[in-house]
């Protein structure tokens, strides 16, 4: 079954707008928190909309814009991977900024980062090694 390039366009614009929500009820829960935090505010948690806003809504707006020029989409593989170091890297601000606001410190929030970096590059590297040719190929999953 082939699919079509408007297949990938709606679903390019489908995630932007997810992510775009996501971004919004980061915001919503950055203020909300901080709102009862004592006034005590914490950057992890005020910024912590940026990477589902950058990373995710922005990035996928584009690609569905450029999908009537180009002729790839990024495999299932990599997106998935793509996704999964947005949403590490994204808790991992929100706990981060969560034990700021609490006045402590945990080394193991640094995994998050490590984590959250390696599997936006896996699946950025692998969006360019496997993609999808759009309205040319077959649907892989």
């Amino acid at each position: 079954m082939y699919i079509s390039d408007i297949d990938f366009i709606k679903q390019a614009a489908k995630t932007s707008s997810v992510y775009l929500l996501i971004s919004l009820f980061c915001a919503l829960f950055g203020a909300v928190y901080e709102m009862f935090s004592h006034e005590v505010y914490s950057f992890y948690m005020i910024y912590a909309f940026v990477f589902p806003l950058a990373g995710g809504a922005l990035p996928f707006l584009i690609l569905s814009i450029l999908l009537f020029h180009i002729r790839w989409y990024p495999g299932t593989i990599g997106r998935n991977l793509y996704h999964s170091g947005i949403a590490t890297l994204t808790v991992g601000s929100i706990v981060q900024g969560i034990l700021d606001i609490y006045g402590t410190t945990n080394r193991l929030t640094r995994i998050d980062w490590y984590m959250g970096i390696s599997l936006l590059v896996a699946g950025m590297a692998l969006a360019f090694i496997k993609p999808v040719t759009v309205g040319h190929s077959k649907q892989s999953g």
